[in-house]
């Protein structure tokens, strides 16, 4: 049995220790040693995360490379891993961003000159920890989500997609955004807390339906945790769910994925908790974590309850259309550029989770797509916001003006976000949206044809906020703006040149991601509806008609 996937997660784990336990950051040379420390892991990680990807055999096993270690036997459940397709490109994306993430929070959590308080906050115990603590606490982040992305044990899953909330909440409350004025540290508190609620309510929700789908399959003589032989249970008939609780156990997964996800009206913690984070730490949120409940949407919801899934996916797309046309509308409105951006992943969200509800080939196969993509053009957009943002030391739009001829670079790489967001075609998120719009509109027209106008609508809100910070005249506070840096530039890169590959060759993942979507489908008894042929009916009936008459 290979532990390749095992110690694709203990690699950022054991990190993570390794980073906390460091001598504490007293002088430059040791912080830098902890980064230095912090993003050799992350390298490691992302190696380990690329074997894995190229060990997928797209016409292989449903779950590959199978790890599993007994963990408590009195019930059942293992430490057992495996992975997909989907599961196996999600958890490379996140070990991609991770060091990417390290390399723009470079100095998010060095000791400020000065506190409110007037005092040095690197003379305390505390903020000589604070550069150890900020980077231990990404690369738990990074372990808990991958093994999220590999787990096959339903309890094993559970237990890490609440365990990440603990790391996240200290870097939203602790490592918050600098530039977020005098009530900072009260409005870090706020979005910290109502992040940690939200998504603690949610995983109740979660661990109640988990409890009773045990005790269920446990008295059909399933009593097992073990995702595979449940969803093998379900397709052959040995494990039966009424309607009735089939449909409960569904709302129960699926609210606490939507709280993650998230999903319209569950998406209000989203906004507060990005516009008081770092830079790095709200991309963590919207392009690794958050990817989690879209992910298990695809994993657990439609493996484990196709019935329910089917008969709740209407109200779903509703749900997820409202959130497109929602999220668009209110980021044009915003006048904080952090908030905006996620105002704009809600509106992302929305296609993604209608993609995955269409059941459809083109629809899931452009929602996983929609995941990766996502995260790549929204860490560009959303990290270069950030280095905006450190130099003029405001997160509001109207303090900017004229940015592109002081800082020409920026303004450059900005725009090539903005233009990913608003899915133009060559950019790597257009394909996933085509294909999210072509697998909805085959089996909801009119969802399809009202999500269409997020687009344009994505278009107001990524060019009107490019127009007002970089255009016009320049503003005296930005006069002296320095251009992107070599650090800054090293981050930004490999996310351009990404959205630009995978916006004109999006094949290798189409070829890993479409055999699990097949697979998936296949789970809910899915199939595309079949298209309508006019002409072919035409042509069939004057065939008929000829042979009749002759």
């Amino acid at each position: 049995m290979s532990a390749l996937l095992t110690a694709t997660c203990a690699v950022p784990a054991a990190g993570a220790v390794l980073t906390a336990a460091l001598p504490a950051g007293s002088t430059e040379s040791r912080r830098r040693t902890t980064k230095i420390v912090a993003l050799a892991v992350s390298a490691v990680t992302l190696a380990l995360a690329g074997a894995v990807t190229s060990k997928v055999d797209p016409d292989g096993a449903r779950y590959q490379l199978t790890e599993s270690y007994s963990w408590i036997r009195s019930f059942g459940i293992t430490f057992s891993l495996g992975v997909d397709g989907i599961g196996a490109v999600l958890a490379l994306l996140t070990a991609v961003l991770v060091p990417i993430v390290l390399l723009a929070s470079w100095h998010d959590a060095d000791p400020a000159a000065v506190t409110p308080e007037g005092t040095f906050d690197g003379d305390t115990l505390e903020g000589r920890r604070r550069t150890q603590g900020f980077f231990a606490l990404i690369l738990a982040v990074e372990a808990m989500v991958i093994v999220s992305f590999y787990a096959t044990d339903v309890f094993l899953f559970y237990v890490f997609f609440e365990a990440m909330l603990i790391p996240m909440y200290f870097l939203i409350g602790g490592f918050g955004d600098r530039a977020g004025g005098p009530e900072s540290a009260r409005q870090r508190s706020y979005a910290a807390v109502k992040f940690l609620l939200y998504n603690l309510l949610g995983g109740l929700v979660m661990l109640a339906a988990v409890i009773g789908l045990y005790v269920i399959a446990q008295d059909q003589g399933v009593g097992t945790f073990d995702l595979q032989t449940l969803t093998s249970a379900v397709a052959e008939g040995r494990l039966q769910l009424s309607g009735t609780a089939e449909k409960a156990l569904f709302l129960g997964f699926f609210f606490a994925f939507a709280v993650k996800a998230p999903l319209w009206p569950l998406h209000t913690w989203l906004p507060n908790a990005m516009g008081e984070a770092t830079a790095g730490t709200a991309v963590l949120i919207t392009a690794v974590v958050d990817k989690v409940g879209t992910f298990a949407m695809l994993r657990f919801c439609l493996g484990l309850f196709p019935d329910a899934s089917k008969t709740f996916a209407p109200a779903i797309m509703v749900l997820s259309v409202i959130g497109i046309i929602y999220g668009a509308l209110l980021a044009i409105g915003q006048k904080d550029i952090k908030r905006l951006v996620a105002y704009a992943s809600i509106s992302h969200f929305g296609f993604i989770i209608m993609g995955i509800f269409a059941l459809t080939s083109q629809g899931q196969s452009g929602a996983t797509l929609y995941m990766v993509n996502h995260g790549i053009s929204t860490a560009a957009w959303m990290l270069v916001a950030g280095f905006l943002i450190s130099r003029r030391g405001s997160r509001l739009i109207a303090d900017y003006g004229g940015v592109q001829k002081v800082a020409p670079v920026l303004a450059g790489t900005f725009l090539i976000g903005g233009l990913a967001t608003l899915s133009l075609p060559g950019l790597a998120p257009f394909v996933s949206e085509f294909l999210v719009l072509v697998g909805t509109f085959s089996r909801y027209p009119a969802v399809g044809i009202v999500a269409t106008f997020g687009i344009v609508l994505a278009a107001l809100y990524a060019l009107l906020l490019y127009q007002r910070t970089m255009t016009g005249p320049v503003k005296a506070e930005v006069t002296g703006m320095p251009d992107l840096k070599a650090r800054e530039l090293a981050v930004v890169a490999p996310l351009v040149a990404l959205t630009l590959l995978l916006g004109v060759y999006p094949k290798p993942l189409t070829d890993i991601v479409n055999p699990a979507v097949d697979a998936t489908l296949s789970q809910v008894h899915q199939t595309d509806p079949a298209p309508a042929h006019p002409v072919a009916a035409v042509q069939d009936g004057s065939t008929r008609s000829g042979g009749e008459h002759e």
